[in-house]
């Protein structure tokens, strides 16, 4: 998982947690170090999982192109390159940019050229772990090297790395981006981390040394690429953002906090899609058309 990863305890725990909240409460009793070292390989490393055949199908769809970075290749795909308007799309935890077949398509037959990349250490990119930080350094790799980006939507820990840190885009040009979709996105990084130590019950002394760490290295704390702390603040001409109320990820109570920290920000709840259907949801894609015109 990832400095923002995706987020809360499932209502099922998933098999083999019992071992590993043992496995964490005997490494805490040797030392908090190894306790820590533990939990943040585990939390920076995403599963690679098994390719669905409507990915394929919709990647078939696609132009591939790799992206060089200190840290390796980005791999990105673009689809309907004469497009007049450039949207990119950023994906969550675990997924890739064939996760958004639904989407591109259903932005293609609208006229935009749409452009979607497998983050760091997800996908074909390279690396086999990431954090917030590198996530958006990746996007902002592909940002850069594609030119004019007149539109973003990004789900979940995408949101929380474009929005978060954030990516700068048309830095060529007026360093602004015209509009910008978050689906399903964390409001607090801190909360995010909290309930991935609550999952693992970590004690609190691993928890401290986990945000001692992402000080260190960032300069920040953690709370700082929050969205509830950048949003308002971001160089973007209309954002909007959908979050259901029974995502069971992401509490639809941080969607609620973004929107009362964003004032200008067009907030759309929805019903029964869950944390991933929204991204596939016929009604939300066309409400993102309509919103991108």
């Amino acid at each position: 998982m990832s400095t923002t990863a995706t987020a809360s305890a499932p209502t099922q725990l998933p098999p083999g947690l019992g071992l590993l909240r043992l496995k964490f409460r005997l490494l805490a009793a040797v030392s908090t170090e190894l306790a820590f070292g533990a939990a943040w390989r585990l939390f920076t490393t995403p599963r690679r999982l098994p390719q669905k055949q409507w990915e394929a199908a919709a990647i078939a769809e696609a132009r591939q192109f790799e992206v060089s970075t200190p840290r390796g290749s980005v791999v990105a795909y673009e689809w309907n390159s004469e497009g007049a308007q450039t949207v990119l799309l950023v994906h969550g935890w675990e997924h890739r940019a064939s996760f958004w077949g639904v989407m591109a398509r259903g932005l293609t037959a609208a006229g935009f050229r749409v452009i979607a990349l497998d983050g760091p250490a997800h996908g074909a990119s390279a690396g086999s772990r990431t954090t917030l930080p590198a996530f958006a350094r990746g996007v902002q790799a592909v940002a850069d090297a594609v030119g004019a980006i007149d539109a973003v939507v990004a789900h979940s820990l995408g949101a929380a790395a474009t929005a978060g840190i954030p990516v700068k885009f048309n830095t060529a040009t007026t360093g602004a981006l015209a509009k910008l979709v978050l689906l399903a996105a964390p409001g607090s990084t801190s909360a995010v981390a909290q309930r991935f130590a609550e999952l693992l019950q970590l004690p609190e002394a691993v928890v401290q040394r986990m945000r001692r760490y992402i000080q260190e290295q960032h300069g920040r704390d953690a709370e700082s690429f929050s969205l509830i702390q950048t949003g308002h603040t971001l160089p973007v001409g209309q954002a909007m953002l959908f979050h259901d109320l029974a995502d069971e990820s992401i509490p639809f109570a941080e969607a609620e906090e973004i929107a009362a920290s964003w004032p200008t920000l067009d907030f759309r709840p929805t019903t029964g899609l869950g944390h991933n259907g929204v991204m596939r949801d016929a009604g939300v894609i066309r409400e993102i058309v309509e919103f991108l015109r």
